[in-house]
């Protein structure tokens, strides 16, 4: 069984900064993608970022690209989330997952199977 938790959300001014991250169990994280998703309120969860399972590629959405880095460690099972320059925009509970597979292709909701609780990112103007 696998299990996902992130950490790291708060509430922060525009412009500013937070890192999340997301914990893994299980002794297979090292052989999978993670992704990043988010969700505001009263829209539909989506995509963010996600990286490849040895942290060597990775893929951005258009709206966060240039100011979001994804990195991960596998040796402490977890991937991170780096948020610059953040936007009321930007407001959202923030998921990681992982993929069904190693790439870094994998956008849709569907390419992943395991989910975190979440954590709420709040940035106020």
């Amino acid at each position: 069984q696998v299990q996902l938790v992130e950490s790291g959300g708060g509430l922060v001014q525009a412009g500013g900064s937070l890192r999340l991250s997301c914990a893994a169990s299980g002794r297979t994280f090292s052989s999978y993608a993670m992704g990043w998703f988010r969700q505001a309120p009263g829209k539909e969860r989506e995509f963010v970022a996600t990286i490849s399972w040895s942290g060597g590629s990775t893929y951005y959405a258009d709206y966060v690209k240039g100011r979001f880095t994804s990195t991960r460690d596998n040796v402490k099972k977890t991937v991170y989330l780096q948020m610059n320059s953040l936007t009321p925009e930007d407001t959202a509970v923030y998921y990681c997952a992982r993929a069904i597979g190693s790439g870094s292709y994998y956008r849709a909701l569907d390419a992943y199977d395991y989910w975190g609780q979440g954590t709420q990112v709040t940035v106020s103007s």
